[in-house]
């Protein structure tokens, strides 16, 4: 039995009744939940997507009711009517906002039945099913409260960034989806024209090239939650089409987006939080984070300092350290302040954690009260110990943890091991948000692979302007007007000052090795526009995927995605990529080979 809602009109959600609401006729609409059957009474948790009502069946009221309540199973969607009445003393439920009451059912409709789930969505049930599972499922998922909540933080958070752009003056403005093919990062994802046989349009890595011809256009103030394309293999914090809170400003400086976005961040954790942040954010060069953290992307809850201290230690008459320093290797220090009363089965369990990442072992240097304590003291000077705690100013009950090995393996293993130390000694707290802007990166990396110089943002970031006038002799050295947002490790966002003036443009292209004819034919839109007036100006574009991911205290964007996609970029509910027919094929003039 189930039907159409008809004449039926629901006046309330199942999450709006209180005790003010007693002695009311109301209609509501929504899941069965939770469901208990006392003989005469039958007691239903009545769901919809702002909570729970208790409605209550007794065969003294209806008995038609009663009797096709006792056929009820879960997520059979139903509507009632019914009248609004206090909970019997010593039922009343605090956990819910109508905890105080419940609705004694007149009347019930069948508005469709259900299928037994293939996992509950229950609350109440705290093992999950497998994610492969979930996301086949993903429509019943979404049920669960975890899930809705996750994606209705999403939707708040939205709202307010809208809010705090536009009371600033700022216009959204959406820019094309179908454009053109520009690969100077990750790949295109094409798509073939009909129309125009042979050819094909790119769906956008990001919004960039317009974005900068809005502000020729004299649009000063623009933001745009911008749908982006990448064919790039996939991680936990990774999807091949994602979401970013994109903007530019004219006529800025560096400085004026950093005061802009802290006043925005400060506004959503006010609003969403309730937290009160601390400003200005810290702001370290790329330099000063690589030396001090061996990241352009630390986690300044973990105050964990890194030094590698291989000059320190290549004459130390320590052989694993010597010998390694003499066949390239490196040898590496992490200060972890204050934990220094770590037992020798504490220090074995962090050591078995380094052989696991591939590591070939672990020292270490404690500054006790009485002086200094090494796992390999005596195989070296005092005097190297002292030199070494004064590198890192280890001070009493201070533990030094070192690791020798091959330059490359070192790098590999060394953030996974600080991020290893930071949960050891419970330095993530997941209510604590530590924001950094890091900034001054290098302008070029040199690729071994392609043997030419590549950009280290995108080519049209704008040069410090000491290095305008001798660019070409500098290309090692020459800095940025680059910066990054991050927030406990994460890089959460990223921008620049752009270039405005067309010799500059066209420089950088050269340096990159794209000749003027191929520069013409990629990019002579926006070269031709530099020559009309076009303002300085620049930019941020925030991750809404990894920010809600991070606020929310989740591991995988995955949780903060109505409908994602696999580390394989497949959606299991609607099984895409697939097939397609050959008409299709024909139509778009392509052939699809053995």
């Amino acid at each position: 039995m189930f039907d159409l809602i008809g004449e039926w009109k629901r006046t309330q959600n199942c999450g709006q009744l209180t005790k003010a609401d007693i002695g009311k006729n109301v209609t509501l609409m929504g899941w069965v939940g939770r469901r208990r059957d006392h003989g005469g009474l039958i007691f239903v948790d009545l769901r919809d997507r702002e909570g729970y009502t208790q409605i209550v069946f007794n065969p003294e009221e209806d008995k038609v009711a009663h009797k096709t309540a006792r056929n009820l199973r879960d997520e059979f969607v139903i509507a009632i009517e019914g009248k609004v009445r206090a909970r019997p003393e010593g039922m009343v439920n605090p956990r819910l906002s109508t905890g105080e009451i419940e609705v004694l059912v007149k009347k019930l409709k069948v508005l469709n039945k259900a299928e037994t789930l293939p996992f509950c969505v229950s609350e109440e049930e705290k093992q999950l099913p497998s994610e492969e599972l979930r996301l086949s499922y993903r429509f019943l998922d979404l049920r669960r409260e975890e899930m809705k909540k996750n994606i209705i933080f999403r939707h708040k958070l939205l709202y307010f960034v809208r809010q705090f752009l536009t009371e600033r003056g700022f216009i959204e403005i959406e820019t094309p989806c179908l454009t053109k093919s520009t690969p100077e990062g990750a790949r295109d994802y094409l798509v073939p024209s009909r129309i125009n046989p042979g050819k094909f349009y790119a769906l956008p890595q990001s919004p960039q090239l317009f974005k900068q011809l809005l502000m020729v256009s004299g649009f000063d103030k623009y933001f745009q939650i911008a749908r982006c394309f990448r064919d790039e293999d996939l991680r936990a914090d990774r999807q091949p089409e994602h979401t970013q809170i994109d903007l530019e400003m004219s006529f800025v400086r560096a400085e004026d987006i950093f005061f802009l976005i802290e006043e925005m961040f400060s506004f959503l954790f006010r609003n969403l939080l309730n937290i009160e942040l601390d400003k200005p954010f810290i702001q370290l060069s790329y330099e000063e984070a690589k030396e001090k953290y061996d990241t352009d992307k630390p986690d300044l809850r973990m105050a964990l300092p890194v030094d590698d201290i291989s000059p320190l230690v290549k004459k130390a008459g320590y052989k694993i350290f010597s010998e390694m320093v003499k066949k390239g290797g490196q040898v590496k220090g992490i200060l972890a302040k204050g934990k220094g009363s770590l037992s020798l089965s504490e220090i074995e369990n962090i050591r078995k954690e380094v052989i696991s990442l591939g590591g070939r072992g672990l020292s270490w240097i404690k500054v006790k009260k009485g002086g200094i304590e090494a796992s390999f003291q005596k195989f070296v000077l005092p005097q190297i110990l002292d030199e070494i705690c004064e590198r890192f100013k280890a001070e009493k009950n201070d533990i030094i943890f070192i690791l020798a090995g091959e330059k490359n393996k070192i790098e590999e293993i060394f953030i996974p091991f600080k991020n290893y130390l930071g949960d050891f000694f419970k330095m993530k707290d997941a209510g604590d948000f530590k924001f950094l802007w890091v900034r001054d990166f290098p302008l070029f990396e040199y690729s071994q692979d392609e043997k030419r110089w590549q950009s280290v943002h995108h080519p049209f970031t704008m040069p410090k302007e000491e290095y305008w006038n001798n660019l070409e002799d500098n290309l090692k050295e020459a800095k940025s007007l680059a910066y990054d947002l991050v927030l406990n490790g994460e890089e959460i966002g990223g921008g620049s000052i752009r270039i405005h003036r067309r010799e500059l443009q066209e420089k950088i292209f050269k340096i990159l090795k794209i000749n003027p004819n191929e520069a013409k034919k990629k990019f002579g839109f926006l070269l031709d526009s530099l020559e009309y007036g076009a303002p300085p100006h620049g930019g941020i574009a925030l991750g809404l995927d990894r920010l809600c991911m991070l606020l929310l205290g989740r591991s995988s964007i995955r949780e903060v995605i109505a409908f994602p996609k696999t580390q394989k970029a497949v959606c299991l509910l609607t099984k895409a990529p697939a097939s397609v027919e050959e008409k299709q094929l024909k139509e778009l003039h392509i052939k699809i080979g053995k």
